[in-house]
């Protein structure tokens, strides 16, 4: 039998996951401090609880998908406090630094649960595309029995080592994101700059074997559009991420130039109103840096 799973945090990648086990056969519980998630996941065929706590109760398997470490220290604290008798495998796969999530998993396992950690590096979108891929670390054990739940996800969900690896590869994999993003911001600025179609510059790159990597498919098509809702990761929430980034590179004495000079092209999107926005928005931070183009539309959303 399918083990009955439970999500805490509905939102963008927590509905997400939640609505795709529903779809291969799960029973699904889930929670979230936000009603319009909760009414998501009740039309997706969902069950929705009113406590963090009553779904731990509820499931074999715990998947908590948080945007803070605020969050995460409350959810782990209910759950902890709750003592689900079923013991319910928990895995975590927020993007929050290390150090929190250790905490969390010490809580837990004073509550006998066992947690691993399994941050995604993707998009709500890139699941349905296959292209998700989930950085799977703790117990050996514990990821075996996780291993059918998170191929409803994903067919590439590896296992990386020991608890915290997951995030570490998450760490390398959204440094490369965020220089990609700007990079094609600048790239697609500077075709506009200089008279050529933007959508043909992404119809002639983005299919390249060589330079069409899934940020330029993804991403670079919203800057084609100029269309940026809904988002498919805020720059709200993203910068949550680059400050955790920035954070980790100076605790190791790495030197990140390129991922740095990101940063301020980022903290004008959220200066310009775009904080609710997809990241691909920094290329209009970029056009009006350019003067703004002749040939751009105006921005939609």
């Amino acid at each position: 039998m399918k083990p009955a799973v439970g999500v805490i945090g509905l939102g963008i990648m927590g509905g997400a996951m939640a609505e795709a086990l529903l779809a291969a056969g799960y029973k699904v519980c889930g929670f979230d401090l936000k009603p319009e998630a909760c009414k998501r996941l009740k039309r997706a065929g969902g069950k929705v609880l009113a406590s963090g706590a009553a779904v731990a109760r509820g499931c074999d398997v715990l998947i908590v998908s948080l945007a803070t470490v605020r969050a995460l220290d409350a959810a782990s604290a209910e759950v902890a406090a709750a003592k689900p008798a079923g013991k319910p495998l928990v895995i975590e796969t927020s993007t929050l630094p290390i150090a929190d999530k250790e905490r969390a998993a010490k809580l837990l396992a004073k509550a006998g649960m066992q947690t691993l950690d399994c941050p995604i590096s993707g998009t709500a979108v890139r699941m349905k595309e296959g292209g998700w891929t989930i950085f799977v670390s703790g117990g050996k054990a514990a990821a075996r029995k996780a291993k059918d739940v998170l191929a409803v996800f994903t067919k590439n969900a590896p296992y990386v080592g020991v608890f915290g690896n997951g995030m570490r590869m998450k760490f390398i994999a959204n440094h490369m994101v965020a220089i990609y993003n700007v990079a094609i911001g600048e790239t697609m600025t500077f075709a506009r700059k200089m008279g050529l179609d933007a959508q043909q510059v992404w119809d002639l790159f983005a299919a390249s074997p060589v330079i069409g990597n899934g940020v330029f498919k993804l991403r670079g098509k919203f800057m084609v559009d100029r269309k940026y809702l809904p988002a498919t990761m805020k720059v709200e929430v993203w910068q949550k991420d680059m400050q955790v980034i920035g954070d980790m590179a100076r605790a190791v004495d790495c030197p990140t130039p390129l991922f740095s000079a990101c940063g301020p092209i980022f903290n004008a999107a959220m200066a310009q109103g775009l904080s609710q926005h997809d990241t691909a928005s920094v290329c209009e931070v970029l056009d009006a840096m350019a003067g703004g183009t002749k040939r751009g539309r105006k921005r939609k959303s």
